[in-house]
């Protein structure tokens, strides 16, 4: 009975099992999916079409506009098929799947707020070595740095939570396959594990937090010294959103993975999931676009070329 092979698939107890409410839950994230998924898009689009977005931030931006696509199509559409069906269940190796893939986005996009800010830096506190520190080379090695590691880290907690065995209940009290969850429900000593997953999570975060708030107090003191209001301003306007998503992100994510057993609660864990799992790729690109001048004007471009050229197709059809 203690072989793992024993549980060959997980119930996901979801929000909840009256069926009015499953289609509330359903909607909801159809909303929310189809709004994360648009807004990812736009962004990805215009950097990649517009070359006076050909810079560093826009290139980290990018790629973390492409990360939240990948990060909240891990959980969402297979929540909402639940819903709609009615039917929660998910094979082992999907759970696994499952499992790595949101460690491995989560641990990226922790990567890549790091490397943004560390690009915030460089472009204010030194911007006549900006060009020499943040070429083409460096930042393709900061991206391929952040994805590399987050995978690492997504190998070993995956690796570190199916070591275990799963011979008894297999009910997930969360609307997709969650550590700490399964740990819940293994039948083995889960103590090492709950020691490695805060260890390495520990370890992550305050490396990630340090470096980001040392980078922002540097940031902090130079735009003081700017003599002009509006170059303060200016400043501060391209490091907030980034600032906003970074806290919203870690604050949760650690509150989910690192808080006592004692603290957790299933509406509690579910809330929290949805927090760091669904929120922060449907806000980062709200953020970013509404306070982001350049991002703006290039958008309006692209539906202005766009509408402006089929209006010109138009004539010239007719005359055909």
């Amino acid at each position: 009975m203690s072989n793992r092979t024993t549980v060959t698939q997980f119930f996901l107890l979801g929000f909840s099992d009256v069926r009015e409410q499953q289609i509330l839950q359903f909607l909801m994230f159809l909303v929310i999916y189809l709004a994360a998924l648009v807004g990812n898009l736009l962004i990805i689009t215009v950097v990649a079409l517009d070359h006076h977005l050909n810079t560093p931030m826009y290139f980290f931006l990018g790629n973390l506009s492409f990360l939240d696509l990948c990060y909240i199509s891990v959980t969402i559409p297979k929540s909402m098929a639940d819903s709609l069906t009615n039917n929660r269940v998910i094979s082992f190796s999907g759970c696994v799947t499952q499992v790595f893939l949101i460690v491995f986005f989560a641990v990226a996009e922790l990567a890549f707020l790091t490397v943004m800010a560390y690009d915030r830096y460089t472009a204010i506190c030194r911007p006549l070595h900006y060009r020499v520190t943040m070429n083409r080379g460096a930042c393709a090695q900061m991206a391929a740095g952040s994805w590399i590691s987050s995978m690492i880290c997504s190998v070993l907690h995956t690796a570190n939570t199916f070591r275990l065995h799963f011979c008894g209940s297999n009910v997930i009290a969360q609307f997709f396959c969650d550590i700490p969850q399964l740990l819940k429900i293994s039948c083995s000593d889960t103590h090492a594990n709950v020691i490695v997953m805060i260890a390495l999570g520990s370890l992550i975060d305050v490396v990630c937090f340090v470096l980001i708030i040392v980078s922002y107090i540097h940031i902090f003191f130079t735009v003081m010294r700017i003599p002009s209001e509006q170059g303060r301003y200016k400043a501060f306007s391209t490091c907030i959103p980034h600032l906003i998503v970074f806290c919203l992100f870690i604050s949760t994510a650690s509150f989910t993975y690192m808080r006592p057993r004692s603290m957790s609660s299933t509406s509690l864990d579910l809330m929290a999931a949805v927090l760091y799992c669904v929120v922060p790729p449907l806000m980062n690109p709200i953020i970013y676009s509404l306070r982001n001048k350049e991002i703006k004007s290039s958008l309006w471009k692209m539906i202005g070329r766009i509408f402006f050229s089929q209006e010109k197709q138009i004539p010239h059809t007719e005359l055909l």
